[in-house]
């Protein structure tokens, strides 16, 4: 196998394990690297059996993911009796965290102001909402649904890390004979 094919396998396998990585922190790109290095080489080294059988795991894992993604923050949110409020500022919050939006946290930078802005944001959310109990009710509300989604969503993202890490192995199990035997 060429030198050029043999590199460019090693940086598929590089941008996977970002997507790996990307996949258990909230709001970046995991599977859908893994995917599109996928699917980049089997463009580029010639579409295998192997190689369709390791797309097709992860579109299947994207789709699995994608589903997990939305499921987990909304069922958590719901079990806990969070409104619509609660969810909506869950993802302006969110957003502003990632974006930076927020006041400034002394460590963490985006991935801690994903989770605390997501946490503030259902917050602020069921508070606006909720205005027909007494504050104090609607603390404990407001707090137990922020706890929830963030909870949710976190588990939401260790599932798709873990798919994540099966689908890449499935992709180097599937090629790396091919790849790695003749530059032996």
């Amino acid at each position: 196998m060429a030198i050029g094919l043999i590199i460019l396998y090693w940086v598929l396998l590089v941008i996977m394990v970002a997507g790996i990585v990307g996949a258990f922190i909230p709001a970046f790109p995991g599977i859908g690297l893994i995917v599109a290095a996928i699917a980049v080489w089997g463009a580029i080294a010639g579409f295998s059996k192997a190689i369709y059988i390791a797309l097709g795991i992860a579109i299947a894992i994207f789709a699995v993911t994608t589903a997990i993604d939305y499921l987990a923050g909304y069922i958590g949110a719901k079990k806990v009796g969070a409104s619509n409020w609660g969810q909506i500022g869950a993802v302006i919050g969110m957003i502003l965290g990632l974006l930076g939006l927020l006041p400034a946290l002394p460590v963490g930078g985006p991935i801690f102001g994903l989770l605390f802005g997501s946490m503030i944001g259902a917050f602020i959310g069921e508070m606006l909402h909720r205005r027909d109990l007494a504050l104090v009710a609607r603390c404990k509300l407001g707090a137990k649904v922020s706890l929830a989604i963030v909870v949710s969503s976190l588990i939401g993202n260790v599932i798709a890390g873990v798919l994540s890490v099966i689908a890449t192995i499935v992709f180097v199990v599937a090629t790396w004979q091919t790849v790695m035997s003749p530059a032996l």
